[in-house]
């Protein structure tokens, strides 16, 4: 499963400095992040409409909307999937809300 988002982290790296009039990566990445956080805004709407209309295939077409626009924004910050990945392993095991405790104790 790893491998499709590490092809596509990939693939938004080699297309954000190419010609926005032939990537939409690089369109984006030109409008800046402020535009690319815009992107993830709407799709998270967009998915969360998906999810109560209980249409599973929009939610699945929605939510890989969402993954890819949080890439791009990830990579015009230069945040490496690999660190988000860390984070979730990180994570593992504990419970959620002792790790939201954690966040708010610091």
């Amino acid at each position: 499963m790893s491998d499709t988002l590490a092809k596509l982290e990939s693939t938004i790296a080699a297309r954000r400095h190419a010609d926005p009039s032939t990537s939409y990566v690089a369109k984006l990445n030109a409008r800046g992040v402020g535009k690319i956080a815009q992107k993830v805004g709407e799709e998270a709407t967009e998915t969360v409409i998906a999810a109560l209309s209980g249409d599973r295939e929009e939610l699945v077409g929605e939510a890989a909307d969402l993954l890819f626009h949080l890439m791009v924004l990830l990579g015009a910050r230069d945040v490496p999937l690999g660190d988000v990945l860390a984070e979730l392993d990180r994570r593992e095991g504990l419970s959620g809300i002792a790790e939201k405790a954690a966040r708010k104790a610091d």
